[in-house]
Order: structure tokens, then C-alpha cells, then sequence
């Protein structure tokens, strides 16, 4: 809510010209293990809100029959529908503020551009990440490609994770998957969404880049509730390597916007139309 505010302020405030700007959207978030590792950056082609829905207490889902077990494997349900995960998928309210996709052309670009981009690393991140079992988890943090799933409510958890790979999934039709998770970026995408209708920006100008602090759920050995009580402000695994990540990667993109403004700033950079910086 602070972030979608924010960013309508900006962009009705009328001493700012925003027609030709870039928006490069940057924050830290709790990644999954199976995708990525601690101080890792992602770009994002979908943002899929997780907030958006129907929800009853997961103690009081239907058990009573096979069917329900089978398909009330979360208390959460998709707005408009009646049990989760219903098909057919199509929105009874349009996808407006559930699912954003940016400009492929131009996180191809910002990806290819920045791929390479050493990423610090750490003896606590290193130690933290060999707890993890999976492949992913276990590399030096590198830069990828993967969704995000943005709710304003601080989930942890195996199980929440399992929720929201089959969130995305669910609400991008299978194109997406899920990769990390943030608070604000729905909330940003819908505000330069509706300034974008209003001729105030242009949508296909939008980069999302968020690395990651923490992973978002629980090693081995711990409870989801021992793992969130681990997880504060400040003390996440990977909290300034992830902000060094950001900037790392997130620079090289706005210097090269910068660098190349008489192409950029009528023409959306490419990853075929890669100018030199």
C-alpha cells in the first residue's frame, strides 16, 4: 500500500516528465531453494500478487471426502472462485492487479547485460547455504531469471512455498515460475500500471530486480516458526551481501540507460540492440 502511494505521487507530480523514464524496481526478498541461493539476483518477467483472494483458516479446509483432500491443499482461494486453484483460471474480475508482465525484450536485455556480474559472497552465506539439500541453494550467489510473488504479508515455510509455486503457476496459466518473494511490487506495478494509462509513463520501461536476503523457508532440522523467528530486519542470512548485489547488478543497467541516452531515450533497448556502453 506504502509503495503503490508513493508511486502515484510521483507520477502525478507535475515537475517530473516521466514519458521517456526507466523504472528499475530493486529490493531484497526471501528466495526459493530450488531456483537460487543467499545474495543471488533475479529478474522478473511475471509479478503475481499474492494478496488478491478468498481465504478461510487452513485448520477448517474440507477433508471430508477425496475430492476436498484433493483439492483443498491450501486454505487460500483464487478471487472469484470457490475452491483452490479452480478452473477455468480466467478471473471473474480480469487479471488487473493479480498478474503483471513486463517487457520480455527488455528483461532480456537487463539479464543478458548483466548475467556475468560477480555477486559477493560470504563465509556466513557459504555456511548457511550448505544447510540447504538442493543444488540451487547450494551455488555462490549468480544472476537469473525467475518470478515473483509480492504479498504484503511475511510468509515462511515449506509449506507457504509449495503455495506459492502453485500460486504463480496457477495465475500465469503455467508461463511462470516462481523464483523469489517481495512486498512492494505489486503495489508499484499497479500505480505505474493506471500512470501509464494516463499517459504519464510508458509500462514497457519497467525492471523489477530483487536479490536475495533469505531463503524463504526453514533448512533441515528447524521448524518454519524456529526459521521465521530467525528471520528479522537486518539479521536475514544474506542482508548486505543482498543489498551489494542490488546495487551490483542494478548499476550496470542504469549506467548503460544512461550512457546510451540519445538511443535509449526513444528507443527500448533490446537484447539485439545491446549498445555499448
Amino acid at each position: 500500500a506504502r509503495a503503490a502511494a508513493t508511486i502515484m505521487a510521483l507520477g502525478l507530480d507535475p515537475r517530473f516528465d516521466l514519458t521517456h523514464a526507466y523504472f528499475l524496481v530493486a529490493g531484497i526478498g526471501g528466495i526459493d531453494p530450488q531456483i537460487g541461493s543467499l545474495g543471488s539476483a533475479v529478474w522478473s518477467d511475471y509479478i503475481v500478487d499474492g494478496d488478491l483472494a478468498h481465504e478461510i483458516d487452513a485448520r477448517e479446509i474440507p477433508q471430508a471426502t477425496p475430492e476436498e483432500r484433493k483439492a483443498w491443499t491450501t486454505g487460500y482461494v483464487p478471487l472469484g472462485k470457490s475452491t483452490p486453484y479452480e478452473q477455468p483460471r480466467a478471473a471473474r474480475f480480469g487479471d488487473d492487479g493479480v498478474v503483471y508482465r513486463l517487457n520480455p525484450q527488455l528483461v532480456t536485455w537487463a539479464f543478458k547485460l548483466t548475467k556475468d556480474t560477480p555477486l559477493p559472497d560470504t563465509a556466513a552465506i557459504k555456511e548457511r547455504r550448505s544447510e540447504y539439500a538442493e543444488p540451487a541453494a547450494q551455488r555462490p550467489p549468480f544472476v537469473l531469471r525467475g518470478d515473483n510473488l509480492s504479498a504484503a504479508t511475511y510468509w515462511h515455510g515449506k509449506l507457504l512455498n509449495q503455495w506459492a509455486r502453485d500460486w504463480v503457476k496457477y495465475q500465469t496459466d503455467g508461463k511462470a515460475t516462481y523464483a523469489i518473494c517481495g512486498m512492494e511490487d505489486t503495489g508499484t506495478l499497479q500505480s505505474l500500471t493506471w500512470l501509464a494509462r494516463a499517459n504519464k509513463l510508458d509500462i514497457n520501461r519497467v525492471l523489477v530486480l530483487r536479490t536475495a536476503s533469505n531463503y524463504d523457508q526453514q533448512r533441515p532440522g528447524i521448524t518454519a516458526a524456529e526459521s521465521l523467528a530467525e528471520t528479522k530486519v537486518t539479521k536475514y542470512s544474506a542482508y548486505l551481501p543482498a543489498l551489494d548485489a542490488a546495487y551490483r547488478v542494478g548499476h550496470i543497467v542504469v549506467d548503460n540507460l544512461i550512457a546510451n541516452w540519445p538511443q535509449t531515450r526513444n528507443h527500448i533497448p533490446t537484447a539485439k540492440l545491446n549498445s555499448p556502453h
